[in-house]
């Protein structure tokens, strides 16, 4: 789940220009959603009352920004995608193949020991798996290293605004697609970076 560089150096320009109000209100966002919240909470209030009081003072707002700036950047060579926070992955049942017409494709996802591997497609969702097991046995292959495969899902996806639907299939067990909602509940930003190649 490597970002490209080009992504990075997009996001650290962005972090540069932006807004710093809407800076620190998206930094907020995403860490409220990770383990490090607890961390962070006290430092975001200050920033946030810090520049309430200082009405329009640009010294102040330009301080902020760079402390907001190098706390984004440090989170990004921790692994995290901070693009991540703008979005939602929203669990939504069980549907079948009528679901087509309302936008949804099929999509097959393996969850690894470090990693998740996902492809969509046109075709049924076991024949998906077939072409996923091949491709993840050929950078097993390639890279000569081990792959654990813990976990396969059978599902069904949409992009709606800032959500990824993610919905279960007729191929996907009850129990499964359970402990499935319950990773995701537990960790959404990692599948999010995870699935963000899901359009």
């Amino acid at each position: 789940m490597e970002e490209k560089k080009s992504g990075h150096l997009a996001d650290m320009f962005s972090d540069r220009f932006s807004d710093v109000w809407k800076l620190l209100s998206e930094t907020t966002v995403f860490l409220s959603r990770t383990k490090e919240f607890d961390s962070y909470e006290s430092q975001l209030r200050a920033w946030r009352s810090e520049l309430q009081s200082s009405g329009k003072n640009p010294d102040v707002a330009q301080r902020i920004r760079s402390d907001l700036t190098g706390l984004r950047k440090s989170l990004r060579l921790q692994g995290y995608d901070l693009s991540m926070g703008k979005q939602s992955l929203v669990i939504d049942g069980f549907r079948n193949d009528a679901c087509l017409g309302e936008g949804f494709r099929r999509v097959v996802i393996f969850i690894t020991d470090n990693n998740i591997f996902s492809l969509a497609g046109d075709d049924n969702h076991i024949a998906l798996a077939e072409y996923l097991e091949a491709q993840v046995q050929a950078q097993i292959n390639a890279h000569k290293q081990p792959i654990r495969i813990l976990d396969r899902h059978y599902l069904w996806y949409r992009r709606q605004g800032q959500d990824l639907i993610l919905s279960g299939s007729d191929t996907e067990t009850k129990e499964d697609f359970e402990r499935f909602a319950a990773m995701c509940d537990a960790n959404s930003l990692l599948f999010l970076s995870g699935l963000k190649g899901l359009r």
